[in-house]
C-alpha cells in the first residue's frame, strides 16, 4: 500500500507519522473518501489539519479540546469553538466571550475567529476533525479520537507546563492522558447555552492560564 502523506505543519507531520501510516488513518482515510462521494463533509479538506499549521508543536502552550467540527455551511475551518471572518459567532463563543469579558475585561470581539489564539500556541483541537453536513456527531468512533487522543498524549509527554482546557465532560474523559504532575488542567462545564450557567460562567480560566504561564516565564495569551 502507498503511503499516506496528508498536508500538515512540519513538526507534526514527523511526530504523527506513524499514526498516518497505521491501519485504523488507513481506513479513516477511506471512510471520508467514501463519505466525500456520498455528502458534503466540513471542514474542507484543506483546512482538516487548520489547527496545526497555525499551532507547531514547538509553539503549543494551551490545548482546548472540542468535539466535533461545526457541522453548518461555511463554519468549520480546522478550530474548535472558532469560525471565519464575518460568521456569526455559535452560542458557546458568545459564552467563551462573555467569560472572557468578565475574567480578564477584554472586550467582546466582532469576529469568532480564533486564529489569534492559535497563532500565540493555543491548540484548538477537536476530538473528531470532521463531520457530515448537518449531522453532529457523524464521523464519531471511526478513528478521530484516535488519532486525537495521541496527540493529547505526545502533548503530555514531551512538553512541560501546558495548560489543557477541558469543558464538559467530552473533553474531561481525556483527562487520563494529561500528566498532571507536569502540567495544568482546569475544568469547568461545556460554554454551551444547555450548560454554561452549571460552572463555565466564574471559571476564570483565562486569568489561570496566564497565572500559570507567566509563574514558568511562559509569555501569556492575549486573549
Amino acid at each position: 500500500m502507498s503511503m499516506i502523506d496528508p498536508i500538515i505543519e512540519e513538526s507534526w507531520k514527523i511526530l504523527l507519522w506513524d499514526e498516518f501510516q497505521s491501519g485504523y488513518f488507513r481506513e479513516l482515510k477511506q471512510f471520508l473518501v467514501e463519505e466525500r462521494q456520498k455528502f458534503t463533509v466540513y471542514p474542507p479538506g484543506p483546512l482538516i489539519f487548520n489547527a496545526f499549521t497555525h499551532t507547531p508543536f514547538e509553539t503549543v502552550k494551551v490545548v482546548i479540546l472540542g468535539q466535533d467540527p461545526y457541522h453548518g455551511k461555511g463554519q468549520a475551518h480546522g478550530l474548535c469553538f472558532s469560525v471565519p471572518e464575518k460568521m456569526a459567532q455559535p452560542p458557546s463563543l458568545v459564552n467563551i466571550f462573555k467569560e472572557i469579558h468578565e475574567d480578564i475585561g477584554t472586550p467582546i470581539p466582532g469576529s469568532g475567529n480564533l486564529e489569534r489564539w492559535a497563532d500565540q500556541g493555543v491548540l484548538l483541537l477537536n476530538a473528531t476533525l470532521t463531520v457530515r453536513a448537518n449531522q453532529a456527531g457523524s464521523h464519531q468512533n471511526r478513528g478521530w479520537e484516535q488519532f486525537t487522543g495521541h496527540i493529547i498524549r505526545l502533548i503530555s509527554e514531551r512538553k512541560n507546563h501546558v495548560v489543557f482546557l477541558l469543558w464538559g465532560r467530552y473533553a474531561q474523559a481525556k483527562e487520563y492522558l494529561i500528566d498532571t504532575s507536569r502540567h495544568l488542567i482546569l475544568k469547568a462545564a461545556h460554554p454551551s447555552p444547555f450548560s454554561a450557567h452549571n460552572g463555565f460562567f466564574g471559571c476564570r480560566h483565562f486569568s489561570k492560564t496566564n497565572q500559570y504561564l507567566k509563574k514558568y516565564g511562559i509569555e501569556p495569551i492575549q486573549w
